[in-house]
């Protein structure tokens, strides 16, 4: 259950991401999106690089006291011997799961720019989840399960009724603009591939937080010549600051630290859907905090969004232990002889409302 508990901490934070915004003062949205990753993609790296040296000195302590290799090795968090060949090394995983976290923010700005708030929102949100689950069935041969889909299904009717509660069809527009709604599947399959390079990582004994620290430092460093090249006057005032170190902080750097250690013992297509949890909490913050009002449709998707996250939480304990299970029996995995998505080499390491998330 505390898995379950960290994913929807994580959401919350994620969820004041809207309301940080519209707190804070006026400012390019792509300015704005690369100060919070430069800031939280670097708190990230820097969480990771100090557990990094706490390891190597805890296995430097334990060679001096001569313990024996495979101690270790455990003391390091080195991962199991690999029972099958691996395809992607975990430089490129890192690569892939940094380039979704870039990509994740201009794509959805592209979809709800084509085709308004309400349909970008729904496609953005709703195909994650699925996005995620097809993926890790593809790639790990693992069907996320008959109640993860159900979940999935009324989180994902929810967040529809939610978002065209408030955003009231395709902007105005008589017909969705087709290369709008391919950026929206662009940003649920940028989602997809972080949260599943992430849990890669992880798998291979990556610690949780080496593993987000790697792919928001990576995306962070990417960042940077964006947002120097943006209109930044916006972060020299206090106002401005605050919202960054807000975004930065809070919803990038203590969110996926609560992300990744849910992702631990939880199946990355059970997270993606708890995540759904991210446009309840903005519409809750909404009404409390900004004043707004919010329709009887609004009402009635944040109680179907809420409904298909409890059907989902109420199964987290099963999906925590089912991934720990085939995380420590590589046997009862047994139908993949090659796994795209991890590795037997040991890490370096020791180891708008929505979206919040990248």
């Amino acid at each position: 259950m505390r898995y379950v508990l960290a994913v929807l901490l994580a959401a919350v934070c994620f969820g004041t991401t809207g309301t940080a915004q519209a707190l804070g003062p006026e400012a390019d949205p792509l300015s704005i999106g690369a100060a919070r990753l430069v800031i939280g993609g670097g708190a990230l790296a820097a969480i990771a690089a100090i557990q990094v040296v706490a390891s190597r000195r805890r296995a430097r302590a334990a060679v001096a006291d001569a313990r024996a290799a495979t101690d270790a090795a455990a003391a390091t968090d080195a991962p199991p011997a690999s029972r099958s060949r691996r395809i992607l090394p975990s430089w490129l995983l890192v690569a892939l799961g940094a380039a979704g976290v870039v990509a994740y923010q201009p794509t959805f700005f592209a979809g709800t720019a084509a085709n308004g708030v309400a349909i970008g929102t729904v496609v953005a949100l709703g195909s994650a989840p699925v996005l995620t689950g097809a993926l890790d069935w593809l790639t790990r041969r693992r069907y996320p399960g008959g109640r993860w889909l159900v979940a999935t299904a009324i989180a994902t009717a929810g967040v529809a009724l939610l978002a065209f509660a408030s955003g009231g069809g395709a902007g105005g527009r008589g017909a969705t603009d087709p290369l709008g709604l391919a950026a929206s599947l662009g940003a649920g399959l940028s989602y997809a591939v972080y949260t599943l390079a992430a849990k890669a990582l992880i798998d291979r004994g990556w610690a949780s937080n080496a593993s987000m620290g790697a792919l928001f430092g990576t995306a962070a460093a990417v960042a940077l010549p964006i947002l120097l090249l943006t209109d930044a006057s916006w972060l020299a005032t206090p106002a401005g600051l605050a919202m960054a170190l807000w975004l930065g902080l809070v919803t990038t750097a203590l969110a996926y630290v609560l992300f990744g250690a849910g992702l631990v013992g939880l199946a990355p297509a059970t997270v993606s859907t708890l995540t759904l949890a991210e446009p309840l909490t903005a519409g809750l913050l909404g009404v409390l905090l900004l004043g707004e009002q919010l329709s009887a449709g609004a009402i009635a998707g944040l109680a179907v969004l809420a409904a298909g996250i409890v059907v989902l939480a109420t199964g987290g304990r099963r999906a925590g232990a089912a991934d720990d299970r085939s995380a420590s029996d590589p046997v009862s995995d047994a139908p993949a002889s090659v796994e795209p998505w991890t590795s037997s080499s040991s890490p370096a390491s020791g180891s708008t409302p929505p979206p919040g998330r990248a």
